[in-house]
């Protein structure tokens, strides 16, 4: 299988660009599944229902999220209605939604997908890694899945990184969002699932992590404070593209993707 995942949208030129984009990168790299982070698709801060929907309609297969998925209180109800779009599964049970799906597609090939949340320097939820055996035990690649993505948000590489290690084997992809910038450690881990420590965001790379930088210089100096606005220049689409063996569905590669704005396309 070949799969897109690309990282967290960031505000409206991002949202409209990907939403416009999203059936010709399909044909033009013959994906059979796209997965795309949301979660500040809306005016940087969480995402709305017309959001989701608009991504579904533009081809997106299933849609992750992470720390921001509760800022806009209108996603509660759809979320519980909406099984392709995740909440990280390590979080408390009282909130609506799952962390995980087993999508079937319309070439009939099961898409699995995971969403967990770090631990380190993030809001207290559950244990990450025990999240991550119950969700795995549940859609066991080659069984219940032909595929299975792991979108693991959160700050600190390591706890990324060791999250890649320790699902090896386990899934196809594990690939991290949150914290905006593209890593260059794409690469198939020993047993072959597919691994970068961040695919970065879908946004404005003249920005602080996509948000106005003089704004965003104002606070770090002290000199103002105030909410941050989105940067609205031509965004960047970032994210990795993994090909599977039809008969494992261990990654064969895994490829950065990035396309528009100021960074190096791939």
């Amino acid at each position: 299988m070949r799969v897109l995942f690309l990282g967290d949208i960031v505000g409206r030129s991002a949202r409209n660009a990907v939403i416009a984009q999203l059936p010709d990168i399909r044909a033009k790299h013959s994906l059979d599944a796209i997965i795309v982070n949301c979660e500040n698709a809306a005016g940087g801060f969480g995402i709305t229902p017309a959001i989701c929907d608009d991504l579904f309609a533009a081809g997106a297969d299933v849609l992750t999220t992470g720390n921001h998925v509760w800022d806009k209180a209108e996603i509660s109800p759809y979320i519980q209605k909406q099984p392709r779009l995740l909440r990280p599964a390590n979080m408390a049970r009282e909130f609506p939604g799952k962390g995980a799906v087993i999508h079937t597609l319309a070439s009939g090939k099961r898409l699995g997908v995971i969403n967990v949340m770090c631990n380190l320097f993030m809001a207290e939820n559950g244990n990450m890694f025990e999240a991550l055996d119950k969700e795995i035990a549940a859609m066991r690649l080659g069984h219940e899945a032909d595929f299975i993505l792991v979108d693991v948000h959160g700050e600190a590489t390591s706890e990324k990184v060791a999250t890649g290690f320790y699902c090896d084997g386990k899934v196809s992809c594990v690939v991290g969002t949150h914290t905006h910038i593209p890593t260059a450690d794409h690469r198939v881990l020993p047993q072959g699932t597919a691994f970068q420590t961040d695919a970065g965001m879908c946004g404005d790379y003249i920005s602080v992590i996509g948000m106005d930088p003089d704004i965003a210089i104002s606070r770090f100096t002290g000199r103002k404070s105030g909410r941050l606005s989105v940067a609205t220049g031509e965004p960047t689409l970032s994210g990795l593209l993994v090909e599977t063996d039809e008969a494992t569905g261990l990654a064969l590669s895994a490829m950065p993707y990035r396309s528009g704005g100021v960074l190096a396309a791939t």
